[in-house]
């Protein structure tokens, strides 16, 4: 059901727009996408630094506005931890000259100018005044409950902390991985010797239907035994069986059972995965079921907070894209980060990383939905 959210005046809508964005943006500047009195939703960006190119920078903010579906006007919040300036001219409120840049951008795009805003931690203002003042923080309006929206005190990167895995937990894993390893190696080391772990055995059984492995995983994230977690860091450190698991959690088993058959055609005779399989990671295509690509990143994360520092770039990649998956840039910047410092050349992160700093987001971000929680400017 759309819960509506009404605001009267630009303190009121700031107010709001934390429900819309699910978080409370810092250094951030934020968009609100149009249509007629109604926005469904925000896009964050990081604020311009000295050096950015502001006519590129307001290009992309503006291209990323046009592709919503039905979008006739724009929002523009900026989140500061930088006060205004106080000038002979008058109050300089933060990235103007970027602001204005991208208003003026944005009305030569045809789109309407609904509010711009700057909040500081000395109080708020509009850009669209002839002589800012700043008002006091305590006159905005309360982010108002949204059924099933959590608390959005924290910022944009609220909840990319790893959940904990205590030193335990971690050694089964640790040891279950070697030993999965060492048994799915045993041509290379020998036959086997009937010595081998019963854990292992089955972690190695389990393998044996990838597709029914990689939905079994969905079922309780947070209670995976360590050999299951440590058969799931065994396919995610091989590139073809990370991106089946990806493709099957985001568009169901069939198509990770289409996915996996392709990339064995592919490394046995070089056939091409198909196109539509191969849109699924640009995100291009039907939008995947989101409870699916969140239980998946809860998979992923606990995956990566048990496993060994050097199995860490597989499920820290895989937790990126997802959360790339569900509109979540920021949080996949932030995995990609943790990748980096571990293996600065791991290929998915890399292409990943490229993606998101080209503001390139998947395509079902920007269809409107009836779900999300809906703004009415009066």
């Amino acid at each position: 059901m759309t819960t509506v959210l009404r605001a009267s005046d630009s303190a009121d809508f700031l107010g709001i727009v934390p429900a819309l964005a699910g978080f409370t943006p810092r250094r951030s500047l934020v968009l609100l996408p149009f249509q007629g009195s109604r926005t469904h939703g925000a896009m964050r960006l990081d604020l311009p630094s000295g050096d950015t190119d502001l006519e590129a920078y307001a290009d992309a903010a503006v291209g990323l506005i046009a592709r919503v579906t039905g979008t006739d006007a724009v929002a523009v919040v900026v989140y500061s931890d930088d006060d205004p300036e106080q000038t002979v001219d008058g109050l300089v409120l933060p990235v103007a000259v970027a602001v204005d840049e991208l208003l003026w951008r944005a009305e030569d795009a045809g789109l309407r100018i609904v509010d711009a805003l700057s909040v500081t931690p000395g109080g708020w203002s509009s850009y669209l005044a002839d002589e800012p003042r700043l008002g006091d923080l305590g006159e905005l309006g309360s982010v108002p409950e949204v059924p099933g929206l959590g608390d959005v005190a924290g910022d944009q990167l609220a909840g990319t902390a790893l959940p904990v895995a205590d030193l335990a937990r971690k050694e089964r894993v640790a040891r279950a991985l070697n030993e999965i390893g060492e048994l799915l190696d045993h041509d290379a080391i020998g036959p086997l010797t009937g010595r081998e772990s019963p854990a292992a055995l089955a972690g190695v059984a389990a393998l044996a239907d990838i597709p029914a492995f990689f939905e079994s995983m969905l079922e309780n994230p947070e209670e995976a035994l360590p050999t299951a977690t440590a058969a799931l860091l065994w396919c995610l450190d091989r590139p073809v069986f990370r991106d089946v698991a990806l493709a099957q959690w985001a568009t169901g088993m069939d198509g990770g059972i289409r996915t996996l058959q392709a990339q064995l055609s592919f490394a046995r005779d070089g056939r091409m995965v198909s196109d539509d399989l191969g849109a699924v990671f640009l995100g291009m295509g039907p939008a995947p079921d989101a409870d699916r690509l969140r239980l998946a990143l809860g998979v992923v994360r606990h995956a990566a907070a048990a496993a060994p520092r050097a199995s860490r770039p597989g499920p820290l990649t895989a937790a990126a894209w997802l959360s790339w998956a569900l509109g979540r840039s920021s949080h996949a910047g932030h995995y990609l980060d943790l990748v980096h410092e571990i293996d600065p050349d791991y290929g998915l992160a890399a292409l990943l990383r490229t993606m998101i700093e080209a503001t390139l987001l998947p395509e079902w971000t920007f269809r409107r939905t009836a779900t999300a929680p809906e703004d009415s400017a009066t």
